[in-house]
């Protein structure tokens, strides 16, 4: 999974939600990442509604066979998505008073189709 950093200059560069790239980035490109997941998510989150306590499960679809870390991209990608969650007031904080458990579901392979999917339920 990746976001692509628009460049005034140059060609646009895609950078890729995951920790073994994340980590190496300038803190300047980090921060530029995060602001256009925000606005990628702006259409589903605006004006939703989230009631807590809630369970968040995760799972990622990978495009081809190769073997992954699950938690290199889950990681980065549940960051920002709760931080963009809490942005648009989809709920008060992400703090484990409001999630109250984060669950990682094995790796599924769907070919040409990578992704991660985001579960939410409150059941309290």
């Amino acid at each position: 999974m990746y976001v692509e950093l628009p460049k005034k200059t140059k060609k646009n560069v895609n950078v890729w939600l995951n920790m073994n790239r994340f980590m190496n980035l300038h803190h300047i490109m980090k921060n530029n990442a995060k602001k256009v997941f925000f606005e990628v998510m702006r259409d589903q989150l605006e004006g939703v509604k989230i009631d807590t306590p809630v369970n968040i499960t995760y799972q990622l679809f990978s495009p081809d066979r190769r073997r992954r870390d699950k938690m290199n991209a889950i990681a980065v990608v549940s960051k920002f998505l709760l931080d963009a969650i809490t942005h648009y007031g989809c709920w008060e904080d992400d703090n484990d008073d409001f999630v109250k458990t984060e669950t990682i579901l094995p790796t599924e392979y769907d070919k040409g189709n990578g992704r991660i999917e985001v579960v939410i339920v409150n059941n309290f």
